[in-house]
């Protein structure tokens, strides 16, 4: 394969493929087009490879974002989810549960099981209270939003792993906001009185 300019290799879950193609190749199209990059996808590998389109240097914020979309959509987020990281101020995080449950696939399970809830409620309230964007998928878990949003879910994904009660999960997020809230407030009050 050749590229005009540097390029990455990332290795996706063959039953993700699909989901970046798209449609008559439509997802993969809008990727190489936001990002001005050119996608060559081996669904038998499960390498997608990205490069630049010509050999322009400053199109390298191009395959980086690139390879964040593709990332995130391998790991379970929906196309129109993984483009929110063309913000510049959005970010693409994951952690691995096998880091909380060992080997044990009854464990995982469990854990995913917790931080989904009965409904999708728990992972519902967790994008809710955080503004994060949430995807479970195979043992990892993801996050997209900014720093401060990213974080935050991370934080309470991690008290959930760590066996936390969803009750004080949900409360750790209230007090955030709450905090959040009189910062704010203190902010406003501070410029009004100028």
């Amino acid at each position: 394969m050749t590229f005009n300019g540097i390029f990455k290799v990332i290795k996706v879950s063959k039953d993700r493929i699909g989901v970046i193609v798209g449609k008559k190749g439509s997802v993969k199209s809008e990727i190489e087009t936001k990002c001005n990059v050119r996608l060559e996808i081996d669904g038998e590998s499960g390498d997608v490879s990205i490069g630049f389109k010509n050999n322009t240097s400053s199109i390298e914020i191009g395959v980086f974002k690139a390879s964040e979309i593709i990332m995130a959509i391998s790991k379970g987020f929906s196309p129109d989810r993984a483009y929110s990281l063309l913000n510049e101020d959005n970010v693409l995080q994951l952690i691995d549960l096998r880091e909380y449950s060992g080997k044990s696939a009854s464990s995982l399970d469990r854990i995913k099981s917790r931080i989904i809830g009965q409904s999708g409620k728990s992972r519902r309230n967790i994008e809710d209270f955080t503004g994060a964007y949430l995807s479970i998928y195979g043992h990892f878990v993801g996050f997209i939003g900014n720093y401060e949003e990213a974080s935050l879910a991370l934080d309470a994904v991690t008290m959930l792993c760590k066996g936390s009660s969803h009750k004080s999960v949900y409360h750790m997020l209230e007090e955030y906001r709450r905090k959040k809230k009189l910062e704010k407030m203190d902010l406003w009050e501070k410029n009004d009185i100028k």
